[in-house]
């Protein structure tokens, strides 16, 4: 999907737990989970982009055994993930999106199959 928005002419950032390098017009290495992470991230797109045409949301954490073997904290991480960032990132890149901007998020198949244990 990346590439085929810069193929496009889009200027892309990306956020990523994992070490780069990707390629794209920003990437940041950070997790997620972290709120200082967020507000930084914001930031620097903001900065070196202006304003903004799309916002994708498209991280998830899988964890097996979320039911019978997660600990709470590791439970709360999957929704600090999946839930929690995309809204922060939301919240904060609102002000700067652009007339006619969307907000893309992408979620699992889990809503539609089920699995034991999950």
């Amino acid at each position: 999907m990346m590439e085929q928005f810069m193929r496009a002419g889009a200027r892309v950032a990306v956020i990523d737990i994992a070490p780069g390098p990707i390629y794209c017009d920003y990437y940041y290495r950070g997790d997620l989970a972290d709120e200082q992470v967020l507000e930084d991230f914001t930031s620097q797109v903001i900065e070196r982009f202006g304003k903004i045409d799309f916002l994708i949301n498209n991280a998830a954490v899988s964890l097996w055994g979320i039911l019978s073997d997660l600990k709470y904290d590791e439970f709360m991480y999957v929704l600090r993930v999946g839930v929690v960032a995309p809204y922060m990132l939301t919240k904060l890149f609102l002000p700067h999106f652009d007339e006619g901007a969307a907000i893309v998020n992408i979620s699992s198949t889990r809503s539609f199959m089920s699995q034991p244990d999950t």
